[in-house]
């Protein structure tokens, strides 16, 4: 093993990272190679700076005129473009993300995590903290009605045991008992929970004292002696239309709950920022009883992973989304998209009521947040989903034969209600 791994390793002994920590997640290091001596280099190298393989003229990296050209003249560095991203993402949206996650969850104030690391979106943050924290044998922890991607880097791509519990109780509330039986039956008291607020494909988010439950819940399995490795899944984190609904993420309450439990924030500039196609996510971890220099270990074997699968992440989107970040708009901008989300949200829950005789056919799950709603189906949701697509042209998402998933958000406010009435009509042709 490499002297740099263990010397982070040994800075973790003791702890429940350690104790989570994968094969690859003991191994991984963030060399002193060319990275590192490039970054050290380009404080120190004040004469000749010959480390990095990027082509250079009059200190700045040389381009194409025909992407440059596309910039507002003066607005950006060629370096703030065309140049390698810092390993771990820029500093100064590092900075400004952390700032903004505390505004956005104050209950975090006064409490040590790590800064955000910068992954390229929200599948490669998870992904990384897969291959670190989990491999052949462990078991993943997931609701039943959760986005497929998950299964597909936890199982298919390394190896783990994927275990399930019921979204919702009898009460159609956030089933946190069931979560518990699902912990608790795993035999060596190790688990991995990925939990989605707001959860893609239902867009329920528990309601502030579902979320403190659920808070308690872990306590106790970490005070019985689990080790749980919690992943919050923020990825539209923000959009809440209910009072009642939980404002802060979960996060906030287990960065510093137990030391066996360790918080990992996967949030994301994609839907927070309406970036989509820019890939800009992060990660911060919490642990209760964390040192600074125990979430430096941390930073460097994430890096590590980031440096030997992607090498950095893009920098034009961040240098981007510093500007957009620090403009007067950004805040009233992305208000007018959760006015327009809310909006389109109160429609669908109202016209739904039109159709609750027709709840055989389709019944909405609870939904209070994010950019879906879903329905459980009587019958083959594949085959309802083929007939809206043949016959009324509508594109929806099919869910192991038994959910379909409607993205209100990509749908006009003013289309809403024809779109309800055309899901009906098709569900009472498939399945009268």
């Amino acid at each position: 093993m490499n002297e740099l791994a263990v010397q982070l390793n040994e800075t973790l002994k003791g702890t429940v990272a350690e104790a989570l920590m994968s094969g690859v997640g003991r191994r991984m290091y963030f060399p002193k190679g060319i990275v590192a001596q490039s970054a050290e280099a380009k404080t120190l190298a004040t004469k000749y700076n010959a480390t990095i393989g990027m082509a250079v003229k009059d200190g700045q990296p040389m381009y194409l005129s025909d992407i440059y050209s596309q910039f507002v003249p003066g607005s950006f560095k060629p370096a703030d473009i065309f140049s390698y991203a810092p390993g771990g993402g820029v500093k100064e949206l590092r900075e400004l993300w952390k700032k903004e996650m505390l505004e956005k969850n104050p209950s975090l104030k006064g409490k040590l995590t790590s800064n955000p690391i910068v992954t390229s979106g929200l599948t490669h943050s998870i992904s990384t903290i897969c291959q670190l924290f989990a491999g052949p044998g462990d078991t993943l922890v997931i609701p039943d009605l959760a986005w497929d991607n998950y299964e597909l880097m936890f199982s298919a791509l390394n190896d783990c045991k994927v275990k399930t519990f019921k979204m919702y109780d009898e009460a159609m509330g956030y089933n946190v008992a069931g979560l518990v039986e699902a912990v608790r039956g795993i035999p060596d008291k190790k688990a991995r929970l990925i939990l989605n607020f707001p959860n893609n494909p239902t867009g329920y988010t528990p309601s502030e004292a579902e979320m403190g439950l659920l808070a308690d819940a872990l306590k106790g399995l970490a005070d019985d002696g689990y080790k749980l490795l919690v992943i919050s899944d923020d990825a539209y984190f923000g959009l809440f239309y209910e009072k009642e609904t939980a404002r802060e993420s979960l996060f906030s309450k287990l960065c510093d709950l137990s030391p066996n439990i360790l918080a990992v924030k996967g949030d994301a500039a994609t839907k927070e920022a309406m970036v989509w196609g820019f890939r800009i996510a992060f990660v911060t971890f919490g642990c209760k009883g964390f040192t600074q220099a125990q979430y430096d270990a941390l930073e460097k074997k994430m890096m590590g992973i980031i440096r030997a699968t992607v090498s950095n992440c893009d920098h034009p989107g961040q240098s981007l989304l510093v500007h957009a970040m620090k403009s007067a708009s950004y805040q009233s901008d992305k208000r007018k998209v959760l006015e327009e989300m809310q909006g389109r949200y109160e429609v669908f829950h109202e016209v739904l009521k039109q159709f609750e005789s027709q709840y055989g056919l389709l019944r909405p799950y609870p939904f209070n947040s994010g950019y879906f709603m879903a329905f459980a189906t009587k019958g083959d949701a594949e085959e309802l989903r083929k007939r809206l697509l043949d016959v009324y042209h509508i594109g929806c998402i099919n869910i192991a034969g038994k959910v379909l998933r409607v993205a209100y958000c990509s749908v006009e406010k003013k289309d809403i209600p024809d779109l309800i009435g055309q899901l009906y009509k098709a569900a009472g042709e498939v399945w009268s």
